[in-house]
């Protein structure tokens, strides 16, 4: 009587131990983070400002009638917004890398591979960021599923040069592992969507006080941008945590071997 081998039972992922290396490589390389993603949350935002107009971009009523762009400098706005983010978690991913290893980390040296990286990132991006807004439009899960799918697009492109490849690359890597990912994405977002209310809650109570002008404008963008750059970079890094792990389970490639590539 033959018996039936037992299938080897999936490695976890580690939902856990993925968002809490998270927040340790954020709030213990707080400065680096907020150089790499303040200063083009900036550019977001008043870009916004001109599109949109301060009042929506803030929040805030400011006594003036609310006018909408023309569609083409709203879609030309979507398509800068999509592009700063993209060069703002490839920067993010070579220092989530870094700051795992234990090595100097040096913002400037990562700008030359993202920016060489930009142009897949943010077609990619696009696509991604309409499938997923139509599945968040039927229904949300289908909407985080799809994200799930395609959340290592980006480590995908920096780290194994995937090009316009990296959506399928993704797809393969976070195959068997989606709903996990789908925990990580739930508990991160939760943690994004807490800051985002604590800034619109602080710019709607601080803007009135300093004053409806330059000033208080001012200060409410340079707000967001401090949030926004905090945001994104939780969301950088855990895309990257996320990507080191399936590489690890899926094929043996620690870390270190993924940040050679940089060297």
């Amino acid at each position: 009587m033959t018996s039936t081998p037992t299938p080897a039972a999936k490695t976890p992922l580690g939902v856990g131990g993925i968002v809490s290396n998270s927040f340790s490589i954020l709030f213990g390389n707080l400065i680096p983070v907020m150089i790499v993603a303040f200063i083009p949350s900036l550019i977001g935002l008043i870009f916004s400002v001109m599109t949109n107009g301060v009042g929506l971009t803030l929040g805030v009523d400011t006594g003036a009638p609310v006018s909408f762009a023309s569609p083409v400098l709203i879609g030309l706005g979507v398509v800068v917004q999509l592009a700063l983010q993209g060069l703002i978690i490839a920067l993010l991913v070579q220092l989530a890398y870094d700051a795992k290893l234990g090595q100097p980390i040096t913002p400037i040296a990562y700008l030359s591979p993202a920016i060489k990286a930009i142009v897949p990132i943010l077609v990619l991006s696009l696509v991604i960021g309409i499938l997923a807004g139509i599945g968040l439009m039927l229904l949300v899960i289908p909407g985080l599923y799809i994200y799930a799918v395609f959340c290592v697009t980006t480590p995908a492109i920096m780290i194994e040069r995937a090009g316009f490849g990296g959506m399928s690359r993704s797809a393969a890597l976070t195959k068997e592992y989606r709903w996990p990912v789908i925990g990580v994405l739930i508990l991160l977002g939760l943690c994004t969507i807490g800051l985002g209310i604590v800034a619109t809650f602080v710019v709607s109570a601080i803007v009135p006080i300093i004053g409806l002008n330059t000033a208080g404008f001012g200060v409410g963008i340079l707000i967001y941008a401090l949030i926004n750059g905090l945001t994104y970079g939780l969301s950088g890094i855990g895309a990257a945590l996320i990507y080191a792990r399936l590489r690890d389970i899926k094929e043996g490639v620690s870390v270190d071997k993924l940040a050679a590539v940089f060297e």
